[in-house]
């Protein structure tokens, strides 16, 4: 469980959710990690330092470039450089578009798109010189289908598909890959938080909320973790994956496949 072990992670959003299952799969195998996230860092950090490894936070607000471009000197300065970047970091907001707040729409796109653009340009010098890097974006199934009431975070996600496609094809012939995951619904704060208002909203109970949430869209009527994305994760940095580039690959239960 050492395949990373000398090399840097950087993980967006990775003090819960998703982003600290990637950052925990990370850390098994040996990578250093640099946590940024909002919230409550220390209990996160020790779940991830508990595999042996370094681990250092940086808690840049992602809709600044300012604060990205401070981020990864940081982690250069810390580690050496990024040789992992999981861009993770992400908010919703769902309503209409006729009612969507524009100070929202801006908001999830400089977060959910434009934070990724960010960290890629400053993540690629150091990967060339290595010749070895990973970029995995945490892309949804929103990425590649969409879903009413849900135009900002749509419209970012199939924008990360797009720049993860970009970047695969600017550095096809170096050691650099770039890939998307595209996952499903993960019981995340931000997925419990949309359960909660739905059954609030329905009159209904959140179990009852939960089944109709997974039977409108995910056939196996199942979460997918962040246990297995972060999985995922290790497998696009495994040498099994060096000649995968600029896939989008649906961890959905089967929901783009209908």
């Amino acid at each position: 469980m050492t395949m990373l072990k000398g090399k840097t992670a950087l993980v967006t959003g990775s003090t819960s959710g998703i982003g600290l299952g990637i950052a925990i799969e990370l850390a098994r195998q040996g990578a250093d990690i640099v946590m940024n996230g909002f919230g409550e860092v220390d209990g996160p950090r020790a779940s991830i330092a508990a595999h042996g490894v370094r681990v250092a936070y940086h808690g840049a607000d992602m809709s600044k470039p300012g604060e990205i471009e401070d981020m990864m000197k940081f982690a250069a300065g810390k580690f050496g450089g990024v040789d992992v970047l999981v861009n993770n970091a992400g908010i919703q907001h769902v309503a209409p578009i006729q009612d969507f707040p524009p100070e929202r729409w801006d908001a999830i796109i400089a977060i959910n798109l434009s934070s990724a653009f960010h960290t890629t340009r400053l993540a690629i010098a150091h990967m060339k010189r290595k010749n070895w890097g990973r970029i995995i974006n945490i892309a949804s199934a929103h990425g590649l289908v969409a879903s009413k009431d849900k135009a900002a975070y749509v419209a970012a996600k199939h924008g990360i598909v797009g720049l993860t496609k970009v970047a695969a094809l600017e550095l096809a012939a170096t050691g650099v890959t770039v890939n998307a995951i595209c996952p499903g619904w993960v019981l995340t704060p931000l997925v419990q938080k949309q359960i909660d208002e739905r059954a609030a909203r329905e009159g209904i109970s959140v179990q009852q909320a939960t089944k109709e949430l997974l039977g409108e869209k995910e056939p196996s009527l199942q979460f997918t973790t962040p246990e297995q994305l972060g999985g995922m994760a290790v497998f696009f940095c495994s040498p099994a994956a060096d000649n995968v580039r600029g896939a989008a690959w649906a961890h959905d239960g089967g929901w783009t496949a209908q």
